[in-house]
C-alpha cells in the first residue's frame, strides 16, 4: 500500500478498502472510556475502528458510533468471533450478536479470533456465508501461522482478506508478512507498541530523537511503510491524536532495517499453537 496521509486505505482482494490506521479497544473499559476514545478517534480523523465480542464493549462501541455526525459508510468496524461461540451454527448467531451490541447492519470485517481446531473450517464455513450474504464486507483471520491459513485455504473457498496478529518490533514474524504478500491477504498489527514495553528501548529512541517524534509513531510509521495495517490502542486523548501524525516524516530503508533487527520472538499474548492452554487458564 502507498503510504499518504490518515485518509489512505488498503484495498483488499475483494477490492474493499480497509484504512491502515485504525483505534484498537482491547481492555478500553465498556462505558464512558471506550465511548469518549472512539469519539476521541473519530473527531481526529480515524475512520477504522477495531473491536471483538471477548473485549465486552461492542455496545459502548456501537454508542459512540451513534453520537459521532460521521456517516456509517466512512468508518470501518472491525469484530471477532470469540473461541466459545466458533462452529457453523454458533457463528452465525454471534455475529447477529455483535451486530445487535453495535447497533449496525453489517460489519465491515470479521475475523475469527483464535483458531479453534476442532471447529476452524466450519467457523470459516459460516463466515463465507456471512460475506455472500452482505452482512460483513470482507472476512479474514486472527492469530494464525501458515498451517491454519493452509486449512481454511485448502477447505474454503474464499482466500482471507485479512491476517490480524500480534506484530511489534520485538515480534516481526518476517516469514507471516511475506506469506500474506504472497497469498494477497493484508497483514494487521496488534499490539504494535508492545503494550508500551517497548517505548523505552534505545534504538527507538534514537530514531525518534533523529525525526522528532516519539517512539509511538516510530513504530506505528514503521508499519505501514511495512505495509502492515496497524491498531494502537489508547484511551487518551493526547495519545490517540498523536498515534495518527505519523505523515509528515519518512523512516529510511536502513532504519526499518534496524527497527526488524530488534525481533526476538518475544510475545505479549499467546502463541497460536497453545492458545487453548492459555485461555483455559483465564
Amino acid at each position: 500500500m502507498t503510504i499518504t496521509d490518515k485518509d489512505g486505505v488498503s484495498v483488499l482482494n475483494n477490492g474493499y478498502k480497509m484504512p491502515y490506521l485504525g483505534l484498537g479497544v482491547y481492555k478500553s473499559k465498556a462505558g464512558k472510556e471506550t465511548e469518549e476514545a472512539v469519539l476521541t478517534a473519530l473527531k481526529n480523523g480515524y475512520r477504522h475502528i477495531d473491536t471483538a465480542s471477548f473485549y465486552d464493549n461492542e455496545e459502548s462501541v456501537g454508542q459512540a458510533l451513534l453520537k459521532s455526525e460521521i456517516s456509517r459508510d466512512s468508518i470501518f468496524v472491525t469484530s471477532k468471533v470469540w473461541n466459545t461461540d466458533q462452529g457453523y451454527e454458533n457463528t452465525k448467531k454471534a455475529l447477529e450478536t455483535s451486530l445487535k451490541k453495535l447497533q449496525l447492519e453489517y460489519l465491515d470485517l470479521y475475523l475469527i479470533h483464535w483458531p479453534v481446531p476442532d471447529t476452524l473450517t466450519e467457523t470459516w464455513r459460516a463466515l463465507e456465508e456471512l460475506y455472500n450474504e452482505g452482512k460483513v464486507k470482507a472476512i479474514g483471520l486472527c492469530n494464525c501461522l501458515e498451517h491454519q491459513i493452509d486449512e481454511i485455504l485448502e477447505n474454503g473457498n474464499i482466500t482471507p482478506m485479512v491476517l490480524q496478529n500480534e506484530c511489534h518490533p520485538r515480534l516481526v514474524q518476517q516469514n507471516m508478512i511475506d506469506y500474506c504478500q504472497d497469498k494477497n491477504i493484508q497483514y494487521e498489527a496488534w499490539s504494535p507498541l508492545m503494550r508500551g514495553q517497548i517505548l523505552d528501548h534505545p534504538v527507538l529512541k534514537k530514531i525518534a530523537k533523529k525525526h522528532r517524534k516519539s517512539v509511538a509513531q516510530i513504530i506505528i510509521r514503521w508499519d505501514l511503510q511495512k505495509g502492515i495495517v496497524t491498531i494502537p490502542k489508547s484511551v487518551h486523548e493526547n495519545r490517540i491524536k498523536e498515534n495518527i501524525n505519523v505523515f509528515d516524516f519518512e523512516l529510511t530503508s536502513e532504519e526499518i532495517q534496524e527497527i526488524d533487527s530488534l525481533d526476538n520472538n518475544e510475545r505479549t499474548g499467546a502463541h497460536p499453537d497453545h492458545f487453548m492452554e492459555h485461555f483455559s487458564n483465564k
